[in-house]
């Protein structure tokens, strides 16, 4: 708790209601965080309200404040372009600090008498020639892989002309992605003359090479060399091919497409960018913990933009922000160019949007070691209930029985899309007579959140979402409880079809349907998978001890109380076997003599 949080009220409190820039410092004076505000006192005493309902992020930096400064602007615009120029200037600790998974990427020409082109991070083999360095390892990547696809080279591991021969050639070679150099055919003045062109075609771009090898096939077929003609045809057809491929939105010519994912309280971004219609690079960026989307939306692209030296006329993004159009003024004036930020929610747009997300989730995946199906998977999950969040923390409830006897709940936990089997609960139902699965599930829920309530820790946190295994009977039973109990808790069922799968989500006035979502329909029926698998695997174990403790009875003076606490300390008919006659004596509570008429009915009959 922040003892100078009084102080920061109070001075909070004097703030004028004027637009301007607030910097907050912490214990050694140090900027940790500046922010822009319409109206300087209503955005600044909202850090210190007591009631406050921040996110972790949000509740770390207020732990860190120590004291403020603010400047008045004369405009929310003016406070936006000071925002940014000051984030620069200090790279406060609790701002978007944009920082890529980029270094300096370089296109590398070995040596020897058959050169390979590959890609490379480094300088550091002195037996190769190095096209760059270039920040973007995509477009390296891609070059290398058009120049290599264009030209037919090699990109297998065998050495020439040592393996000249040496084996059949490869599926390249058959499909006509390699000329065959190991089949020895080729010289190496031949082979080095192809590799110029290639280069040259790396230096010189797809447009000017096609006008280059459009004038030599014309000259070669011009001479009667129809061969060679012939293959200067495929080279340019091959450019044009790939080169087409790579025209996504075909009436756009230079555009980004910005997409955010979210997952385990973290955040990342990617950047996609298209110039002449061509996809030329794409960028990743760790935001690191999540706060509120939007606002996390409006610093990435104010950060982004303001330092991109690169702007194009349209930014499409995943979703609206704050300050939308305050932001698209200040970038449009320091491009010199028109910009605008287009929300695409259908068509080609749209499609290149979920490709941004998609990017930005696989690539938070490998941060944060989840796959980026699990992660797209929660996010829908969200989109489609309407969730004020991801819900990281999701928990599923299933009543097994054995007709009217042996009810029990199981409660399962699923933590950022996989199974938490700590977290998982047994119910042994209590209070339901006969079988009443609405009943028994008002119980098992109401156990469940009084123990929470009483400080017990193997309850808590409560669930970001639970998921019922049952249709609207079970949510209006459980909606009862909570309302009884003051809970609000998002609340859905699961529904099976005829043959017991997972069909749709049930909700207070009607169904969804999951299955055109495969991510979200697998993450669905595991979840109900495994609630069952666990709670009717706990049914069974109680049966058991039921039939266990049914058959102790048959000993004189072992009633149905003296069965359960020997079921209760011994577990298994194993370990009672194993038990001695003083510990049977002690735990049932019964006489030497009883307690070895009880030894030899174990011995016998189990």
């Amino acid at each position: 708790m922040n003892d100078r949080l009084p102080y920061l009220r109070d001075k909070a409190n004097h703030l004028p209601l004027e637009p301007g820039v607030y910097l907050m410092k912490d214990s050694s004076d140090t900027i940790i965080y500046v922010g822009k505000a319409k109206a300087l006192k209503n955005r600044v005493t909202s850090y210190f309200h007591a009631n406050s309902q921040h996110n972790a992020k949000t509740l770390k930096l207020v732990d860190n404040i120590r004291d403020f400064e603010f400047i008045v602007t004369p405009s929310e615009l003016d406070a936006l372009v000071l925002e940014c120029s000051l984030i620069k200037l200090h790279q406060p600790k609790y701002n978007i600090l944009l920082k890529d998974d980029k270094g300096y990427n370089y296109i590398k020409i070995s040596h020897g008498e058959f050169p390979r082109i590959t890609y490379s991070l480094n300088t550091t083999d002195k037996n190769a020639d190095y096209i760059g360095p270039f920040t973007s390892g995509f477009s390296v990547k891609q070059a290398v892989e058009e120049a290599n696809t264009i030209f037919m080279l090699p990109t297998c591991k065998r050495k020439f002309p040592r393996d000249f021969n040496k084996e059949r050639p490869c599926l390249n070679r058959h499909i006509k992605r390699c000329m065959g150099v190991c089949e020895g055919s080729l010289s190496s003045e031949e082979y080095k003359k192809i590799i110029s062109e290639a280069i040259q075609y790396l230096e010189s771009g797809s447009k000017s090479s096609v006008e280059e090898l459009t004038a030599q096939m014309e000259q070669a077929a011009e001479n009667l060399e129809f061969e060679k003609a012939a293959r200067l045809r495929d080279r340019i057809a091959a450019i044009t091919r790939l080169t087409a491929q790579q025209k996504i939105l075909d009436y756009k010519q230079d555009y980004d497409i910005v997409g955010m994912a979210v997952n385990v309280g973290l955040a990342s971004f990617a950047v996609i960018k298209y110039r002449a219609g061509r996809l030329i690079d794409k960028q990743n960026f760790f935001i690191g913990e999540e706060y509120d989307e939007g606002e996390m939306r409006r610093d990435f692209l104010l950060n982004y933009y303001s330092q991109c030296g690169d702007v194009p006329k349209e930014i499409y993004v995943d979703e609206e922000f704050p300050d939308m159009e305050l932001l698209t003024e200040l970038i449009r004036g320091q491009a010199n160019h028109a910009v605008k930020f287009v929300v695409p929610h259908r068509g080609d747009g749209m499609a290149q949007v979920l490709l941004a997300k998609k990017n930005a989730g696989e690539y938070l995946a490998l941060r944060v070691g989840r796959t980026a199906k699990e992660i797209s998977a929660l996010e829908d999950l969200k989109n489609l209930l309407g969730l004020e969040k991801v819900p990281n923390i999701i928990e599923s409830y299933d009543i097994s029985n054995f007709g009217e006897s042996g009810m029990v709940g199981g409660m399962i936990v699923y933590r950022n899309g996989r199974p938490f089997k700590p977290g998982y609960r047994k119910f042994t139902i209590k209070t339901v007579e006969g079988q009443n699965d609405y009943a028994c599930m008002q119980e098992v829920l109401r156990r469940r959140i009084k123990r929470f309530r009483d400080g017990d820790e193997g309850f808590s946190p409560l669930p970001d979402l639970i998921l019922l295994d049952g249709g609207h009977g079970h949510i209006s039973a459980v909606s009862e409880v909570f309302a009884e109990l003051g809970v609000d808790i998002p609340l859905f069922g699961l529904v099976k079809d005829s043959k017991h799968r997972t069909r749709a989500i049930a909700k207070e006035g009607g169904e969804l349907e999951i299955k055109s979502n495969r991510s979200l329909f697998a993450l669905l029926t595991n979840i109900q998978d495994e609630v069952h698998r666990f709670s009717i695997s706990f049914q069974r174990v109680k049966h058991k001890q039921q039939t266990y403790a049914l058959e102790l009875t048959q000993v004189r003076g072992i009633g149905e109380a003296k069965a359960r606490a020997l079921l209760k300390e011994f577990k298994t008919k194993q370990n009672m076997k194993q038990a001695s006659v003083e510990e049977l004596q002690k735990t049932a509570k019964i006489s030497a003599e009883k307690a070895k008429e009880l030894h030899d009915f174990i011995q016998e009959r189990f």
